[in-house]
């Protein structure tokens, strides 16, 4: 028994339905053509059953079988991994970048010196103004009893300690900035695992209702896997009914179509604001992502460099002042400090001396207004290695503080760039295979609008032949 004229309507008639399927399709792919987070589709095309003839089975024809997401498991997977990776060097970048600015010398991350430091080119901050107040305590030496010289000192000394104090504080606010940074980061990251449960809901209840692969859900629950990604790294595996179950640091927070647990931020015994799981209370070491960028450069090169201005502003104080203790002023005054406060934040100039230039105690003599011991012993303090300082002097210290931030932002720059070229050929291999082509689909749709057609005039011509028959009968 053959397919008769009925059964080969039929046959023509799922056809017409294929390729209109294939052209749904395609102009899916089109419309998505700059949509980043979608993988293309293609239609799976079967033969329907065949029936028995007597010349053997015989084919009734083709009919769509399924809607395939194309996507390479593996490429995703690496892209996810260096996600994390280029998301942590970018944020470490952008905030060493935020110290620089703060501390206020303009560092040269390039050129470095033969010992591999690198070098600072400002002058306008902290270094021009140590420089400036040692050139000022030898001016004063050079005339002991001019008043001219003690405000022109008096002056620098002021400078140098309201940027100690200003940059003290603007580093102390960026930290502040990057606790709330991190703050942030993780309620992003508890609603990303929210979203990427509800997710694993809608696409395994449409999978079930009608089996088939929920492409476009899929693709958005990979979109919201690698936004997490970018402030942690993520580990990811695939379950049996499509859902996906989520870690971080080893937590397991999302299973199939449940959060677990998420995240919290808290203050360790040290007061730095770390993050932890919120049910478990597990302490989590995040690896990689923006959040682990914000806490390295907030607890790495931000800290270091706090620590270290306030170690110099404090030898600083210290130093001037042993030298200035035993001095005299022009007035006979002794046992005065020059400077106030004891780091970088709190150092000031003392007041009685700005309010009288003339107990300045540059005299080593009481009554010998044209002596200058205590002031030529302030000036050569600028060459004198200090132990407290590693055996350097104070200006030696604060250029090598400023060169190991330079060191940390070149070295981000580096990474940066370098993470960039390998995100960038991911992203090439992964269009390749997931990426929409123009010409692809144009090829396509003129494939299945060509198919259709051709199964259209078969249609017409069954009509005809049963036209024929009809005609047949009739005549009869």
């Amino acid at each position: 028994m053959s397919l008769g004229l009925f059964g080969t309507l039929g046959l023509a008639a799922r056809s017409l339905q294929t390729q209109q399927l294939g052209l749904e399709v395609t102009g899916q792919n089109l419309a998505n053509v700059n949509n980043p987070a979608y993988a293309r589709q293609r239609l799976t095309i079967t033969t329907s059953p065949t029936i028995p003839t007597p010349l053997g089975p015989q084919g009734t024809g083709a009919e769509g079988a399924a809607i395939q997401q194309i996507r390479s498991s593996l490429i995703d997977g690496q892209i996810q991994a260096e996600t994390s990776v280029g998301s942590y060097w970018d944020t470490m970048q952008q905030d060493l970048q935020s110290v620089q600015a703060n501390l206020g010398e303009q560092i040269n991350t390039q050129a470095t010196g033969a010992d591999g430091t690198t070098s600072t080119s400002s002058q306008q901050g902290i270094s021009q103004s140590l420089s400036d107040l040692f050139n000022a305590f030898q001016s004063l030496s050079t005339d002991p009893s001019s008043m001219a010289e003690r405000q022109v000192l008096l002056q620098k000394a002021q400078t140098l300690a309201s940027q100690f104090n200003q940059v003290s504080q603007q580093l102390g606010s960026l930290s502040g900035d990057l606790d709330q940074s991190l703050q942030d980061g993780v309620t992003s990251a508890n609603q990303l695992l929210s979203d990427i449960a509800g997710l694993n809901s809608q696409i395994t209840t449409t999978e079930l209702s009608t089996n088939g692969t929920a492409n476009d859900l899929r693709d958005l629950r990979q979109q919201k896997i690698e936004e997490l990604s970018k402030l942690a790294k993520v580990d990811t595996v695939e379950q049996n009914d499509g859902t996906v179950d989520v870690s971080i640091s080893g937590a397991q927070l999302v299973s199939g179509v449940n959060v677990l647990d998420s995240l919290e931020t808290y203050t360790t015994s040290g007061g730095q604001l770390m993050v932890r799981t919120q049910t478990g209370g597990t302490a989590l070491t995040l690896n990689s992502g923006s959040m682990q960028g914000t806490i390295d450069a907030r607890d790495g090169a931000l800290a270091t460099l706090s620590n270290n201005l306030d170690t110099i502003a404090s030898q600083i104080i210290t130093s001037v002042n042993a030298i200035h203790y035993d001095g005299y002023g022009l007035t006979g005054t002794t046992h005065a400090d020059f400077f106030t406060g004891s780091d970088a934040k709190t150092i000031a100039v003392n007041t009685s001396l700005t309010d009288d230039p003339r107990l300045i105690q540059a005299s080593g003599t009481d009554g010998a207004v044209g002596d200058n011991q205590v002031a030529l012993a302030l000036a050569q303090l600028a060459d004198q290695p200090i132990a407290a300082l590693g055996n350097q002097t104070i200006s030696q210290a604060y250029n090598q503080s400023v060169s190991t931030l330079g060191q940390s932002l070149a070295s981000a720059n580096t990474q940066v760039a370098d993470q960039q070229v390998i995100q960038n050929m991911l992203q090439q291999q992964r269009d390749s295979i997931s990426g929409v082509s123009m010409d692809e689909e144009m090829t396509n749709m003129l494939t299945f609008q060509r198919a259709y057609q051709a199964s259209a005039e078969l249609i017409s011509t069954i009509d005809a032949m049963l036209n024929t028959l009809i005609s047949m009968k009739t005549t009869a």
